[in-house]
């Protein structure tokens, strides 16, 4: 019996979300792109995206609805579609280094370096590359917008999500690992999550090691093991948090960012105390 290859399936299904999103777009539809793992490779079929760029002539009212919509219906048509993550804008304000669309910083470095075509035509190495502090500062807001609010904040204290859902639980214990190195190994890019592990583990006494290790192992497909994963959360999650928090406040401080961000880490951390 022949076994599907996962990653054929992943770009199978990305082929057809850009087929559908160019019959929506038409003629302004400039380019549909693979990001993500699809592209530099990594993808794990456990709990990898999958991450598509569209590039427009220009926008318009109603397209982020559209967009919307039209993702939507694409991740109702099944499991691997429930992976889609679209980011979009159009090619003027990608030449200017701007996002008129849902397209952060990050994924427009992604699409500038990695990006790989599907439809229409090459238009990657006219987008403008952000600037080094600019990622940083999009990483740094991300991080407290998505991990500092109330409800993960309360999670990380009593975990109960993280001990079922797997994809979940390895972007919780990887995205401080992943805008680690994106700080320091690979400043100007961002780290993809193999080459971010393999320096943390690399790297003399890493905090929290033996809980990366397992998220490592999780994201290659191997169960939960709740009873296991209690106890590494207990001892790792918040001093690789913590960990991550100091050096990524000592930066914000070194490249002089908004008072508001830096107090905002600054509160965080005393909430994960």
């Amino acid at each position: 019996m022949t076994t599907t290859d996962p990653v054929a399936a992943a770009r199978a299904v990305a082929g057809d979300c850009a087929r559908a999103y160019q019959d929506i777009f038409a003629e302004r539809l400039v380019a549909t792109y693979l990001l993500g793992s699809l592209a530099y490779g990594g993808y794990s079929p456990a709990v990898s995206d999958i991450d598509l760029a569209v590039v427009l002539t220009n926008t318009r009212d109603g397209d982020a609805s559209t967009m919307d919509t039209t993702t939507e219906t694409l991740r109702g048509q099944g499991s691997l579609q429930r992976k889609l993550s679209t980011f979009w804008a159009s090619l003027p304000a990608l030449r200017a280094g701007q996002d008129d669309g849902r397209f952060p910083a990050l994924d427009r470095l992604q699409l500038a370096d990695q990006g790989v075509l599907l439809f229409g035509d090459d238009v990657a190495k006219q987008v403008a590359r952000p600037a080094t502090d600019e990622l940083l500062l999009e990483s740094a807001r991300f991080a407290v917008d998505v991990l500092a609010s109330d409800e993960v904040i309360s999670e990380f204290h009593n975990p109960r999500r993280l001990l079922v859902d797997m994809v979940w639980f390895t972007k919780a214990v990887l995205f401080p690992v992943r805008f680690l190195c994106t700080g320091t190994k690979t400043a100007g890019r961002a780290a993809t999550n193999d080459e971010a592990i393999a320096w943390y583990l690399a790297q003399p006494q890493p905090i929290a090691a033996s809980l990366v290790r397992m998220a490592t192992r999780v994201r290659a497909g191997h169960p939960l093991d709740s009873a296991q994963i209690t106890s590494e959360l207990a001892a790792g999650l918040m001093p690789l948090y913590r960990h991550y928090i100091d050096e990524e406040t000592r930066r914000l401080l070194r490249v002089n960012a908004p008072a508001e961000l830096v107090t905002a880490f600054t509160r965080w951390r005393q909430r994960l105390e």
